[in-house]
């Protein structure tokens, strides 16, 4: 589940220093956040999001396809390390940025949603990812086969079900992706 550990000084050293045992460790603003590791389900659709997000992008010179573990950071970047499942990195002066990449290096963040950490993937993350720039967030349910959207700190969001469209600045058309074609590729495909 993704609760945060009672003491809020964590620190990336500190998260460095915990033991491999599978679980998946962020902290954002000093907040340990531990969740076990991701479901088959959850690494399926978060490999076609990052395949459909990769193909899209391959050549532009615009930005690159990346999926976790890869980490992100922000301001204090001794007190905040994040790993998105899938997102997209904007290139600066035509090459990747330094690594481990800044909230501001993204375009667009993709988190599959876990069922045991509703509240930090809803809430916690998606602040955090909008109020420092980030221009689009989507949530996948792979249980109810929609993606929820949002592109700033006071959009409401939406629910789509039949398909998303992206078009980040500098891209000439739009990534369209057929929900219900993207969710059977992940889920139904023997």
């Amino acid at each position: 589940m993704g609760m945060p550990a009672v003491h809020t000084d964590w620190t990336v050293d500190m998260l460095d220093a915990l033991p491999d045992d599978g679980q998946r460790y962020e902290i954002i603003d000093g907040a340990l956040y531990v969740t076990p590791a991701p479901s088959d389900v959850h690494q399926l659709v978060a490999g076609v999001f990052y395949r459909r997000i990769y193909d899209y992008l391959r050549g532009s010179g615009l930005a690159y396809a990346l999926f976790s573990p890869a980490d992100v950071r922000k301001g204090d970047r001794t007190r905040n390390r994040v790993q998105p499942d899938v997102f997209a990195v904007r290139f600066a002066a035509g090459r990747r940025p330094t690594y481990p990449y800044d909230l501001g290096d993204l375009l667009l963040v993709i988190e599959v949603q876990s069922p045991g950490n509703p509240l930090l993937d809803y809430q916690v993350k998606r602040k955090l990812y909008l109020s420092q720039g980030v221009p689009e967030y989507w949530i996948a349910n792979a249980e109810a086969r929609i993606v929820s959207r949002w592109r700033s700190v006071d959009d409401p969001g939406e629910v789509l079900a039949r398909r998303i469209e992206w078009l980040p600045t500098g891209m000439a058309t739009p990534l369209v992706i057929d929900l219900p074609a993207l969710f059977a590729e992940a889920l139904d495909t023997p």
